[in-house]
């Protein structure tokens, strides 16, 4: 772990964003983070808390027990060493946490400091307790380097512990101010992150380091704030304008995953969707024509549980928790209305990743095709695209909870596959009328397998005579009915009776148990 640059500078001024920034999701999670924030009552709290009011806003009144509280009592007069620790509440249910303090030393880490996040969480690990990180550090603390750099109960222990937790418990992480140099690996280690636009961000080296080392001239927000790494790295999952917005979110969140690895997530009343009316055409027929697949996600899960991961990230791919007649499942759909759905590097990330959360906390899957495949190209080609599509196709196949799959529109090529195809042993593979599966479209299967032919046709008639004809050939080797004759698809299912219908698989799975194991575990495509 990379030293902070000072362990003198002056405690950091809170940076109030311009606005405050709802949730990038959907409106449903708006309203529900929302809720969840007037029931804390944190209309009254500045955009940046001190820590103990972080703390106030998280957990359950009066459930807060901390360990370590005279660390560093009568020495170096650095309260608690600038991190607190403990386990409280939250809807009742027992967490760990940790709550770096900007207020002392810029909550940079030392010796005690380390050793008080080590021991939280062994005790996360052999408890099985979730832990949620409320993350504001400048990183270590130079003139304690010999402290929490290079000896067992250092960073390097923490970091481990981290790596060991997951999929194990939760780990939940709002980034309410800095995450510098190393430790800017604790929020990545975490399962969600949620950041507070203006304070918080996450760089391996300061704008100032980097113009020394690499002569690139930037911004911190640039480099490392809360909407790049929204938006533009991945690593940030969801912008907040304030503390009490991330919290209140985490808060939410924790609601959807079990406390472990051991349990299922928990049941709540179930509610009917909004909007329930499915309109004609929301799916059009057109697989060239638009559509925003957010609109059916709203009219399948219960009302105003949509809880979307990364939305603003790989915007081509939607992934997110819901609730499905008050059970709670994992949304991989593709959007239409963004890159026409295909699958490009960002997006098979954060389909694998996500995919992989919901196996480990036990959530079923449910696959919304509407796909033309994997992007191709020769850009695409050198990031590495068949590399990262495969950590996709790894990850959902590897996946044992309940996985159910619905060919929306159009399925075609290995994005059909990653996509849960037949072949990966769904529970079932639901079709709505609209929908159509093969290696590519009609026209485009005909221009493959007949360009001299076409190219040769230098009547103009003819030539489209010739092609509509091929097409048509085609259409009829992909008809819906001959797939169900197949047994490709299980049901062909009207848009309304969707939500139905999948309820049904849902309870039909309920008694599902995992394979014991057969190896330690796959070789995962980097």
């Amino acid at each position: 772990m990379t030293a902070a640059e000072s362990d003198t500078a002056a405690m950091p001024e809170p940076v109030a964003p311009a606005a405050p920034t709802a949730p990038g999701g959907r409106e449903a999670v708006r309203a529900a983070t929302a809720s969840v924030l007037t029931g804390l009552d944190a209309g009254r709290w500045p955009s940046k808390l001190p820590v103990r009011d972080r703390l106030a806003l998280l957990l359950d009144e009066d459930s807060w027990i901390e360990d370590g509280l005279l660390a560093n009592a009568g020495r170096d007069d650095l309260p608690a060493d600038g991190v607190l620790t403990g386990v409280g509440r939250v809807e009742g249910r027992r967490v760990a946490v940790i709550a770096h303090d900007y207020t002392v030393k810029a909550g940079s880490w030392g010796e005690l400091g380390c050793e008080k996040q080590v021991r939280i969480l062994e005790r996360a690990y052999r408890d099985l307790l979730p832990v949620v990180y409320l993350v504001d550090s400048a990183g270590g603390r130079l003139n304690d380097q010999m402290g929490f750099f290079p000896g067992r109960r250092g960073a390097s222990r923490i970091f481990h512990l981290q790596v060991r937790l997951s999929g194990r418990v939760p780990q939940i992480c709002c980034l309410l101010g800095p995450s510098a140099a190393g430790g800017a690996y604790m929020p990545a280690f975490t399962d969600w992150v949620g950041m507070v636009e203006g304070n918080a961000s996450m760089y391996l080296a300061s704008p100032r380091i980097a113009e020394k080392v690499t002569g690139e001239v930037t911004t911190l927000e640039e480099m490392g704030g809360a909407r790049m790494h929204a938006e533009v790295s991945g690593c940030g999952d969801e912008v907040f304008g304030t503390d009490g917005e991330a919290i209140a979110a985490a808060r939410l969140l924790l609601g959807y995953l079990p406390g472990s690895y051991r349990e299922r997530p928990a049941a709540v009343a179930a509610s009917a969707p909004e909007p329930a009316a499915w309109p004609d055409g929301l799916v059009p027929e057109d697989p060239n024509a638009s559509y925003d697949v957010l609109d059916v996600i709203d009219r399948i899960v219960d009302g105003g549980s949509f809880f979307e991961v990364k939305p603003r990230w790989a915007t081509e791919m939607v992934t997110g928790l819901a609730r499905l007649d008050g059970e709670v499942v994992g949304i991989v759909a593709n959007q239409p209305s963004v890159r026409s759905g295909a699958i490009f590097v960002d997006s098979a990330d954060k389909a694998a990743r996500f995919i992989t959360l919901c196996d480990a906390f036990n959530v079923p899957l449910v696959f919304l095709q509407d796909v033309p495949g994997f992007m191709v190209g020769a850009a695409v080609e050198r990031q590495g695209i068949i590399r990262h599509g495969a950590k996709m196709v790894t990850a959902m196949a590897s996946a044992e909870v309940p996985r159910f799959t619905v060919v929306l529109r159009k399925a075609y090529a290995a994005g059909y596959y990653a996509m849960c195809a037949p072949g990966f042993e769904p529970r079932a593979t639901l079709a709505l009328p609209t929908a159509t599966i093969g290696t590519m479209s009609p026209e485009a299967s005909v221009n493959a397998m007949y360009a001299n032919r076409i190219a040769g046709l230098t009547d103009a008639a003819e030539r489209a005579d010739f092609v509509a004809r091929r097409v048509a050939e085609q259409e009829a080797e992909m008809n819906l009915l001959r797939m169900g004759a197949d047994l490709v698809v299980d049901a062909v299912v009207e848009p309304g009776d969707l939500r139905a219908e999948l309820i049904r698989r849902l309870a039909d799975a309920a008694g599902w148990e995992r394979t014991r194991d057969h190896r330690h575990h796959s070789v995962s495509p980097v």
